[in-house]
C-alpha cells in the first residue's frame, strides 16, 4: 500500500475510535494512538489526534450535556487543570515509559480488584472521596496529556461511585472535552500544534462525527450493568496494553543507548 494511502487509511480508522469512544463505548478510543503509532512516533500520533479529539468532544457534548453529576464534574476540572499544568511543567523531562508502565499497573489491579470483588457497580451512589478524586483527576490529566490516555485513572475515580450509565458517559465526556481543550495552550507552545494538524482534522471530522452518533446509538442499546462490566473490562485490556507499550518503549530506549 502506498504509504500517503495507509497514513489516510489509518488516521481514519483513528478517528472512528476516536469517536466511538466519545461516543460512551469504552476501550475503542485507546486504539487511535497506537494505530498511527504504525507509521509515526506515538508523541506525533497524540499530538497530530488532538484536534480531532476536540471535535469529537462538540459532538458528544451536544449528546450528553445534560447528563452528568455535578460534584464528580467539579472535582474532575479542577483535578484535571493540576494535571495538565504539571504535564506542561514537566514536558522535558518525564519518563514516559515509566509513567505509561505505572499508570497500567494501577489500572489492572483496580479492574482485577473490582471482578473478584464483584463491585462493579452498587444500587446506591456512594459517597465521594475529595482526597481521592482530587488525586486521581490530576493523575487522569496528567496522563491525557502526555499521550491522551487519561481513561484508567478517571476510571478508577469514578467507577466505584455507582453512577448511573448516562451520568457516568456524560459526566466522563464533559471532564474531557475541558481537558482537551485546556490541553491546546501548552501543545501550542511546545510546537505540537501546527497548520498540518489542523487541516488534517478538517477531513477527519465527518467520520469521527458519524463514529460519535453511533457510540452514542450503542451506549443507549447496552443494558446498564452489561455496560459496566464492559467499561472494568476494557479498563482491564488499556491497562495491560499501557504496560506493553511501557515495556516496549524502554525495550527500545534501551537498544538506542546500547
Amino acid at each position: 500500500m502506498d504509504t500517503n494511502y495507509l497514513f489516510w487509511f489509518l488516521a481514519i480508522c483513528a478517528s472512528v475510535f476516536v469517536g466511538l469512544g466519545k461516543g460512551g463505548l469504552p476501550v475503542v478510543a485507546g486504539l487511535a494512538v497506537p494505530s498511527l503509532s504504525l507509521i509515526m512516533s506515538p508523541i506525533a500520533a497524540a499530538s497530530l489526534l488532538l484536534p480531532v479529539y476536540i471535535v469529537s468532544d462538540i459532538f458528544a457534548l451536544k449528546a450528553y450535556r445534560r447528563a452528568y453529576d455535578r460534584e464528580v464534574l467539579k472535582i474532575g476540572l479542577i483535578g484535571m487543570t493540576i494535571g495538565v499544568l504539571i504535564g506542561w511543567a514537566t514536558a522535558h523531562i518525564v519518563i514516559e515509559w515509566v509513567i505509561t508502565i505505572c499508570i497500567g499497573v494501577m489500572g489492572a489491579l483496580f479492574a482485577f480488584g473490582n471482578m473478584r470483588a464483584d463491585k462493579v457497580r452498587r444500587s446506591y451512589k456512594k459517597q465521594i472521596n475529595t482526597t481521592k478524586g482530587y488525586f486521581w483527576t490530576a493523575v487522569a490529566g496528567f496522563t491525557s496529556f502526555i499521550s491522551h490516555n487519561g481513561g484508567p485513572p478517571w476510571q478508577i475515580y469514578t467507577l466505584p461511585l455507582s453512577l448511573s450509565k448516562a451520568v457516568f458517559v456524560g459526566t466522563s465526556v464533559i471532564a474531557f472535552s475541558y481537558c482537551n481543550a485546556i490541553k491546546l495552550v501548552p501543545y501550542f507552545f511546545l510546537d505540537q500544534i501546527n497548520l498540518f494538524n489542523i487541516k488534517i482534522t478538517v477531513y477527519l471530522m465527518l467520520p469521527a462525527a458519524i463514529a460519535v452518533a453511533l457510540g452514542v446509538k450503542a451506549v443507549k442499546l447496552i443494558p446498564e450493568t452489561l455496560f459496566f462490566r464492559i467499561v472494568n473490562w476494557a479498563l482491564l485490556i488499556i491497562s495491560v496494553k499501557l504496560i506493553y507499550d511501557g515495556v516496549m518503549m524502554a525495550f527500545r530506549l534501551n537498544y538506542e543507548i546500547v
